[in-house]
């Protein structure tokens, strides 16, 4: 048997783990054709098959899921070594990959982003927006950023920014034909713009006032899946809208929408960063957190201890009620 090369070992954990040739490929920085390539280099060199291959989907064998058992934590010790020579130079080195929602994404962005990339030169950036919750581990990112609702159980958290608060708003020409709901329960007489959340589901509306809540299905006859266009649906007439207060914000301020149901609007917690808290913490992620933090204090945000916090008890994710995450009206 000819032994391995630690390159098509790392290739070979990349695409067991993402399950994707095309994913594997991005994240290796390398073409299909190569990898694949390399793959079947590898099952030769072993022996075995370690992978079943489809048109659409790629799995570990069952000597494949042996192997990729094994082999994970010695690729992840390796890695810990590496981050522990380069930190003797100063300054870390590598790709930092991290999963976030559209919005939090541009967030990033314009805030931290910069002034991380200038600071570690030696440092590359791989930020994968998209709505959906996906297991970081699983998919090869060393962090994600979510609303603080949706974060994953066993993860550490740092907070970005302050709590946000969902509104509900329309434009003065509609609520000029429509009486103003009152309460939740009134939206029933009303036309509402659904949201279609990534999983495919309708999001339910949530509301709390004075420790009750209320959940309601809305009706409507306009159902979208980006804030940004329930917004512009809104501010045409077209009815009323849930959305996160940034992405209304600035037609509420010329006039375009005003609020409606604002006793009945919480805040809920904000966007977090987050990563797993059982493994070595890679030392760019480190920094990441490090400028992320810096950036929150000049904002005037806390700089205590309690802006890190470990995020093992927090709401379903899954439960499509939820306004974060995979069931998140603020995912897009």
């Amino acid at each position: 048997m000819t032994r391995p090369t630690l390159a098509d070992l790392t290739a070979f954990s990349t695409v067991a783990t993402h399950r994707s040739f095309r994913r594997a490929a991005d994240a290796l920085g390398v073409s299909r054709s190569a990898l694949s390539h390399a793959m079947l280099g590898l099952e030769r060199d072993l022996g075995v098959r370690l992978l079943n291959r489809t048109t659409r989907s790629v799995a570990p064998t069952e000597a494949g899921e042996a192997l990729l058992r094994r082999l994970a934590p010695v690729l992840r010790e390796l890695d810990a070594a590496l981050d522990t020579v380069a930190e003797t130079r100063g300054h870390p080195t590598g790709t930092l990959r991290i999963n976030a929602n559209e919005s939090s994404a541009r967030l990033l962005l314009r805030t931290v982003v910069p002034r991380f990339l200038a600071r570690y030169p030696g440092m590359a950036l791989d930020l994968v927006a998209e709505g959906r919750l996906v297991d970081i581990v699983e998919q090869g990112f060393d962090a994600g950023v979510r609303l603080g609702e949706a974060l994953p159980q066993d993860m550490v958290a740092v907070r970005i920014g302050g709590d946000l608060r969902f509104v509900a708003v329309a434009a003065p020409s509609y609520l000029a034909g429509h009486p103003a709901p009152l309460v939740p329960e009134d939206l029933a007489q009303h036309r509402c713009i659904r949201h279609r959340l990534p999983s495919g589901k309708l999001y339910r509306w949530e509301f709390a006032r004075h420790g009750e809540e209320v959940v309601i299905d809305v009706p409507g006859v306009l159902t979208l899946d980006r804030n940004e266009l329930m917004v512009d649906a809104a501010a045409d007439g077209l009815g009323i809208a849930y959305v996160p207060e940034p992405t209304a914000r600035a037609w509420l301020a010329d006039g375009r929408l005003v609020t409606v149901l604002d006793d009945w609007c919480p805040f809920i917690a904000g966007l977090h960063l987050y990563y797993p808290g059982h493994r070595h913490v890679p030392a760019g992620l480190r920094a990441f957190i490090e400028v992320l933090k810096e950036v929150n204090e000049e904002a005037g945000g806390s700089s205590n201890e309690n802006d890190e916090s470990d995020a093992s008890d927090p709401s379903d994710p899954s439960d499509p009620s939820d306004p974060s995450d995979a069931s998140d009206p603020g995912a897009t």
